[in-house]
């Protein structure tokens, strides 16, 4: 059997498609880090997030003996509906909760629910599993505070790159300890599900700096709950996966969906053509419409009620 790629490609509009081809031939390619004082120099001289009106609730809550930081939006017109859980993207070793703090107020108010971001520890200085035990320190907290603080327990969870990586693990982490059943669905765009490199694309970003910044300490990273793809991934909420056609992470995140529907979960694939790694954060009209899916989805999974995860 052969399988086209353009068989598995979103719904996109003709137009939307040539004005996404042509934005990329005229951006340079960007890339990371690639060593501790360049992401030194990275941070420093990034430009500090925009504020949201209004503004973030910002506090440290306390799970599975953790602080933990984290940014609370809840929506202007009625309670919320649901809670969704951010966790933001960036190598492992930049940026913040607070850089997603427009899009995160957006969301809460399109559609009513409350988001909440979790500021997790990064590498280098806490390299793995700092940041996983800190995602999973928030979302155990939600799972016991939720319907008290927010009136609802209806969760959902998910990121980009390293958030997607993060939040899979997390859901991980949580349906081993009995509590994932909360979780009606997961957002995960363009993740890196394997840092052992191992796999095609896997092989891809051996190099790169995030890599031994996150985990260089870890003898074996086919460690699931370092490189997502290598777990037995029964029991999991609706998993939505958006990744671009010419993400350098093609592979393992079309890898990830076939092993995620072959182990019984509800999983939709997106892909997105001429969309490069991080394309949903680019100023294009198919990131827009992309966003939309992601957020179409995530409202109708977030306002159903929970089933048996098994």
């Amino acid at each position: 059997m052969r399988l086209a790629l353009d068989a598995l490609f979103a719904d996109v509009p003709a137009e939307q498609v040539d004005e996404a081809r042509a934005f990329y031939e005229s951006r340079a390619a960007g890339r990371g880090p690639r060593t501790l004082e360049e992401l030194k120099e990275a941070r420093a001289t990034r430009s500090a997030p925009t504020a949201a009106d209004p503004p973030a609730i910002e506090e440290t809550i306390g799970a599975a003996e953790a602080r933990v930081p984290v940014r609370i939006f809840t929506p202007g017109d009625g309670p919320p509906r649901g809670v969704y859980l951010d966790i933001h993207g960036g190598g492992f070793f930049m940026d913040s909760a607070a850089r997603g703090d427009i899009r995160n107020r957006e969301l809460a108010d399109a559609l009513r629910i409350a988001v909440v971001s979790v500021d997790y520890r990064l590498a280098p200085e806490h390299p793995w599993p700092a940041a996983p035990d800190d995602c999973e320190a928030a979302a155990l907290w939600l799972v016991a505070e939720a319907e008290a603080r927010f009136g609802t327990s209806r969760l959902a969870i998910g990121g980009s790159s390293a958030g997607a990586t993060l939040a899979l693990a997390t859901l991980l982490r949580l349906r081993d300890k009995g509590a994932v059943g909360r979780f009606t669905g997961a957002a995960l765009q363009f993740g890196t599900y394997d840092l052992s490199a191992r796999t095609p694309a896997g092989r891809r970003i051996a190099e790169e700096y995030f890599l031994q910044a996150y985990a260089g300490h870890v003898e074996d990273r086919t460690d699931p709950d370092v490189s997502p793809l290598y777990a037995v991934l029964r029991g999991l909420p609706p998993t939505l996966l958006v990744v671009g056609g010419a993400d350098v992470l093609l592979e393992d995140n079309l890898a990830l969906a076939g092993r995620l529907s072959a182990a019984g979960n509800d999983v939709e694939l997106r892909v997105y053509p001429e969309a490069p790694h991080g394309f949903t954060g680019h100023s294009t009209a198919m990131a827009r419409t992309a966003i939309g899916g992601v957020n179409s989805w995530l409202c109708d999974r977030i306002t159903e009620e929970p089933g048996p995860l098994t």
